[in-house]
């Protein structure tokens, strides 16, 4: 049991950690664990989807809270910039490509940085979260 839990912890943080500012290998972890075959299929990708939709909210939160401090988007890198016009222009929609590397960060920046609602904004980016963990574990099941 304490294995069980120690590895969805495991994967939960690593999850986590890949949708902040750090970089991870979450994929890499849900691979591997999917591979074992020691976990149900569906805990795992639904274990990794919360932890990385949770980092992703938590980089939306910095977002928001740089837009109080920092009103002004010319501060912004120019990644951050792009992100922010994007977002502008297509809408919370584009948060479910929030998963892609590099602009996945930026995108959940952006979003918190325009305010977009939060449980609209958390619902479209668990469905791309979820979406691209269930894809991985189908290819390593």
């Amino acid at each position: 049991m304490q294995e069980i839990v120690s590895g969805m912890w495991g994967l939960f943080l690593s999850a986590f950690i890949s949708s902040t500012i750090a970089p991870g290998g979450s994929e890499a972890v849900l691979a591997y664990m999917v591979s074992e075959g020691h976990f149900q299929v569906r805990h795992l990708v639904i274990v990794a989807a919360i932890g990385n939709t949770l980092g992703a909210m938590t980089t939306w939160g910095l977002g928001m809270l740089a837009a109080r401090k920092f009103p002004v988007a010319s501060l912004l890198s120019e990644k951050k910039q792009k992100a922010l016009i994007m977002v502008k222009k297509r809408g919370i929609w584009v948060l479910f490509f929030s998963w892609l590397p590099v602009i996945g960060d930026a995108l959940c920046f952006a979003g918190g940085w325009l305010k977009l609602p939060l449980l609209p904004a958390c619902s479209v980016i668990l469905l791309g979260k979820f979406g691209r963990y269930a894809v991985i574990a189908w290819l390593f099941v």
